[in-house]
């Protein structure tokens, strides 16, 4: 049986103008691969409304789990809760449950409960809550729809709330072999070894060091004696 696929919504402007590198989808993406999912998409959208939900949509559609990063704070350009709830067409608002984890984080931090921080509160109608170790503040989820913040710390904290409740599938093992020959040396070996070994995936990643020209090799798949195989093939092929 395939593994259940996912894909990747990172939201905001910072990401786009290149003030903030987005580190949540490596993260996740070595997260979801120990755990059996693969994530085959990833798209980075701005603070747009319409794009947005355009991409819920699309992704929600074309994939067993989409896992959204960022806009989900208490300022007015975070607007993903309202995106994910127009998306699916349900009413969002302050949810009791939501409201009482906020109250008693700022409790105990001595802050209050404002109106502006109290829109961290507004879930969508029909949503699970996420926890959030880190701020207390939750993301949720929807459908299929895994929505969370930005910050790596909280993003990580809700990454390790969400994945227990998933059923994943094989986790998927890899290997590297380091060669000091061009591609266009190599290329015809791997052809030969990806239509031999179809059920694996045989990546080429060149590189150039002190003038000489070489290649990582990566070969991944879910068994770990075909990997094995086809390392072992490559091997003496290309290094003799």
């Amino acid at each position: 049986m395939a593994n259940p696929t996912a894909a990747m919504l990172v939201i905001g402007d910072e990401i786009l103008s290149g003030r903030t590198r987005d580190a949540n989808m490596h993260y996740l993406a070595g997260e979801l691969t120990k755990h059996g999912i693969d994530m085959n998409e990833v798209r980075i959208v701005s603070d747009d409304a319409a794009a947005i939900e355009a991409a819920v949509k699309a992704l929600s559609a074309g994939y067993d789990h989409v896992f959204t990063s960022g806009g989900i704070g208490p300022t007015h350009d975070d607007i993903t809760a309202d995106c994910i709830a127009a998306a699916f067409g349900v009413h969002l608002g302050v949810r009791d449950d939501a409201r009482a984890i906020l109250q008693a984080h700022y409790d105990k931090t001595g802050l209050e409960l404002n109106e502006t921080r109290l829109r961290m509160a507004r879930i969508p109608d029909g949503a699970d809550l996420i926890d959030n170790p880190v701020s207390s503040a939750p993301g949720f989820t929807l459908k299929n729809v895994h929505v969370m913040a930005g910050v790596p710390s909280v993003f990580q904290g809700m990454v390790a709330s969400v994945l227990p409740g998933i059923t994943g599938g094989t986790p998927l093992l890899s290997q590297s072999l380091r060669v000091m020959r061009g591609e266009g040396d190599i290329a015809p070996t791997l052809s030969a070894v990806a239509d031999d070994f179809t059920d694996l995936s045989v990546g080429c990643y060149p590189f150039q060091k002190d003038g000489a020209y070489g290649a990582n090799i990566v070969v991944r798949g879910t068994e770990g004696a075909r990997v094995d195989a086809a390392m072992v093939r490559l091997a003496k092929e290309l290094q003799t």
